[in-house]
């Protein structure tokens, strides 16, 4: 196989390892790093315009994902420092280990009755209103986090780096930022975010689809998990969150959906696994993150996977000799 790709695999399962053993910094996170530029870059750019957004988000992601690029092309003849370029690339954009953390923290204050707790640490996981949930629904709105990050801080990237490398992690990883910044429809952004929220369902439609799969094979029902994500899967109003919360629903037998708040606005959305499942309970907070590790330990698997295959296949075409030659 082409060194690159042996290369990739062995960095990826670094910094797949680096992010289970000790998660994200608490301070100067690059992706945070990343954030404070592009909110520079947008108060220079902002107009009520999506023109004025595309160019937003093609100077943001394009110049993570190019300076990806450089580095990689600076570290290519020394695989020890292309290891580690891919480790600290890998470690950087996943989020898996911390999503995990923060579920199971709130997961525990409403164990302990303490509401007021759980709702201070909602907003580290998802944009809902924590005012305006009672326990149960936000141990649903923690399981519906779980899964559609599953996708967005896991597998996605995963996806993309075994396609692109490096620079695929960290454009995905751009380009998801992005679309939590300013891709939500609120006045201020349901133009200028228009481009980084349709760039972030491109990005994100082959990276949903794995996970829902993966959920299929890793959840306790499996069947149940299939059933849903194929009835279910396309009612949601986001065309990567519906199939990944769907099959997550079916897996853990739980019903997702509903009545929510976002910032002072509420949708009410088409229930997930209605028919099968069950109401959310604080217990499967701590089921969804198991189920979401397992998720992610089989998407590094598979990728790497495919990035070593690929590799082989290059190499075995390359050195056929090439028809009409000498004898």
């Amino acid at each position: 196989m082409r060194a690159e790709h042996a290369t990739y695999a062995c960095g990826a399962a670094l910094g797949f390892l680096g992010d289970l053993i000790a998660g994200d910094p608490r301070r100067g996170h690059p992706v945070a790093v990343f954030g404070r530029a592009a909110a520079a870059v947008e108060r220079g750019l902002w107009r009520d315009h999506r023109g004025r957004g595309a160019v937003h988000t093609l100077v943001c992601a394009g110049t993570a994902a190019a300076g990806a690029a450089l580095l990689v092309r600076v570290t290519r003849a020394c695989p020890p420092a292309s290891v580690a370029l891919t480790a600290a690339a890998t470690w950087t954009v996943l989020g898996g280990t911390s999503l995990g953390r923060e579920a199971r923290a709130i997961g525990r204050a409403l164990e302990a009755g303490d509401l007021e707790a759980a709702r201070r640490r909602l907003p580290h996981l998802c944009g809902r209103d924590p005012q305006a949930l009672d326990g149960p629904e936000m141990a649903r709105a923690v399981v519906e986090s779980v899964a559609e990050n599953t996708s967005d801080a896991v597998v996605g990237a995963l996806v993309w780096g075994a396609v692109a490398g490096v620079p695929g992690l960290v454009g995905f990883r751009a380009v998801n930022t992005l679309d939590a910044m300013v891709g939500h429809k609120s006045p201020k952004y349901r133009r200028f975010g228009w481009a980084s929220a349709r760039l972030d369902d491109v990005a994100g439609w082959p990276g949903s689809r794995l996970t829902a799969a993966l959920a299929v094979l890793a959840g306790d029902d499996r069947a149940g998990a299939w059933r849903a994500w194929r009835r279910d899967g396309s009612r949601h109003p986001s065309p990567n969150a519906g199939p990944v919360e769907a099959s997550f629903a079916g897996a853990l037998g739980v019903r997702l959906g509903g009545t929510l708040a976002y910032g002072g606005r509420v949708e009410h959305r088409p229930v997930l696994n209605g028919d099968a499942g069950r109401p959310v309970e604080v217990t499967d907070i701590a089921r969804a993150a198991r189920l979401s590790r397992r998720v992610g330990a089989l998407a590094l698997a598979a990728t790497v996977g495919a990035r070593l295959v690929a590799g082989a296949v290059v190499r075995k075409r390359s050195g056929r000799p090439r028809s009409g030659g000498a004898r």
